[in-house]
């Protein structure tokens, strides 16, 4: 599991870090304006469809009956199970996909209606949008053919496909830039041109693997409706966090205009470790939690749900505090320049530091699920993430007038909190989660070696960045944040094995037990 984890997580970082040159870019370019209030609205939608299916319930339903056919009954069968959810889930996306096209304006009314008071930005989304939409069908036949290479232990293909989505994205801002009526219609036909090479490239991975899928008559099986009946209601209990973001882009919306792209921003920074870490660990997670479950031992799966938590909390809760401590040097010096202004860099600080209060509750949801899917259980999943969405909204419209670009991102984190709390309760009621020894010590070296990281933070930002702001240069406030980064995460790493929080020797262990494995079986035979 730790391999998996580490193999996506570095695939992921990679893919963050050209995102944020991507967005780096938008914000220099468009700002916080309606082109790109437009586009982000645009771009929302498909993948919404990315990250639920990606991510989420389609992942959390198909890989456990994928690997399960794959144990019991070989490669014929998981191959022909594959095939035919690859065929009915292309039929039917591609039915939605025409339907979005054509009822696009009113798709628009329902997620941002706000922008019905400016015609021209309206109709703008509506155009962007429709150039868009055809990356969801693409990329949600990615997700399946991703789906497989993760049953097949194979994570590398799957979790390197997104950063052709920044690189095209980015490609298309240079080249099509005066060739386009605005920036947004580069970018989103980017998005559209990269789910192509996506699905290319996991499609030339499985074949790789040795797997030939190809899409017969669409069929519902018995097996794929099993599939369909366990993915649907996981759509909201594995996406609640996406379904909570989408709930803030429709408030923002309502709030005053350059919002949208000021929240957008700010979840940017905050998805760097949410999608980095959570990411991992759900993708790794959910297979070797389905096989244990089923297994000979499995309480075995109550010791990998603790381990799993453990390695979220040890990153999300420095992560979740650096960002609200360094939140203004992080804001300005990734966005700050160009059409981005210093209020609108202002605003997106704050907000970034509401969205990582639930950074660690976002991370621990896409852990805590898993165990819920590996059981065949979305049932309860669902009745929480139902639950927590209604919570989030009420919370954003309580919060819309009073706080306005703060509300959203403070209402998902407590509906964020909310979903974790009763998501543990569920599982510990069941016998399927208790906090062992190993977690129950580590936890509060973890929040004593983060007090430690804050207070070197705040140091370095009150000495380092109050220079800076006397007149430096785009270059020098670069490496004071490289420095500010830099010493946050030294400060917490040698505070972390100072206290205990980690030992990396274990960690590093971990990571080569097919090594181990492979020299004690070699032994054996010699």
């Amino acid at each position: 599991m730790v391999r998996g984890m580490l193999t996506v997580g570095v695939w992921t970082m990679a893919s963050r870090v050209l995102g944020f040159a991507r967005d780096i870019l938008i914000a220099a370019w468009l700002g916080a304006g309606p082109v790109a209030d437009a586009f982000f609205v645009a771009n929302r939608l498909p993948n919404l469809f990315r990250r639920l299916f990606g991510e989420g319930a389609f992942n959390a339903a198909f890989v456990p009956a994928f690997s399960a056919l794959l144990a019991t009954e070989g490669r014929p069968a998981a191959q022909a199970f594959a095939e035919q959810a690859a065929s009915v889930m292309a039929f039917w996306l591609l039915g939605l996909t025409v339907l979005a096209e054509i009822f696009m304006p009113q798709v628009l009314a329902v997620i941002a209606p706000g922008f019905a008071a400016i015609p021209e930005k309206f109709t703008l989304a509506v155009e962007l949008s429709r150039i868009a939409f055809p990356y969801m069908p693409l990329i949600c036949l990615t997700a399946l053919f991703s789906g497989v290479l993760n049953g097949l232990d194979r994570f590398a293909a799957a979790a390197a496909a997104p950063i052709f989505y920044n690189l095209i994205c980015i490609a298309f801002m240079f080249a099509l830039r005066g060739m386009v009526p605005t920036l947004g219609h580069a970018l989103a036909w980017g998005v559209s041109v990269s789910g192509v090479v996506q699905l290319a490239l996991v499609t030339w991975a499985v074949r790789g693997a040795g797997m030939r899928i190809t899409l017969p008559r669409p069929r519902l099986t018995p097996d794929v409706r099993i599939l369909l009946r366990r993915m649907m209601p996981g759509l909201l209990g594995a996406g609640v966090t996406q379904l909570n973001l989408s709930v803030d882009v429709i408030i923002g919306s309502l709030l005053p205009p350059g919002t949208v792209s000021i929240l957008y921003y700010a979840d940017r920074v905050n998805q760097l470790p949410l999608g980095t870490i959570g990411a991992a660990v759900g993708t790794a997670l959910l297979p070797t939690l389905s096989r244990q479950v089923h297994g000979a031992n499995p309480r075995e799966a109550v010791g990998t749900l603790n381990r799993a938590i453990e390695y979220a909390l040890l990153l999300t809760l420095p992560a979740a505090l650096a960002l609200i401590v360094a939140r203004a040097p992080i804001i300005e010096v990734l966005f700050g320049r160009g059409a981005f202004g210093a209020v609108a860099a202002f605003k997106s600080a704050q907000a970034l530091a509401a969205y990582a209060v639930g950074l660690p509750a976002f991370v621990v949801v896409k852990v805590l699920v898993p165990a819920f899917f590996a059981r065949g259980d979305t049932v309860a999943p669902v009745r929480v993430g139902i639950a927590a969405v209604g919570l989030n909204l009420a919370l954003n419209l309580a919060f819309m007038t009073p706080l306005e670009h703060l509300g959203p991102p403070l209402a998902s984190a407590v509906a964020a909190w909310a979903n974790v709390v009763v998501l543990i309760a569920i599982l510990v009621r069941r016998g399927h989660f208790a906090i062992d020894a190993p977690l129950g010590r580590r936890l509060p070296r973890m929040l004593a070696a983060s007090a430690v990281m804050v207070a070197v933070l705040w140091g370095l930002r009150e000495t380092l960045f109050a220079a800076l702001d006397t007149g430096s240069g785009f270059g020098l406030r670069w490496l004071g944040l490289g420095l500010l980064v830099g010493g946050g995460l030294a400060a917490y790493g040698l505070a972390g094995q100072v206290f205990g929080a980690f030992d990396m020797r274990e960690i590093v262990a971990r990571l080569r037990p097919r090594r181990h494995a492979a020299v004690r079986g070699v032994t054996r035979r010699g």
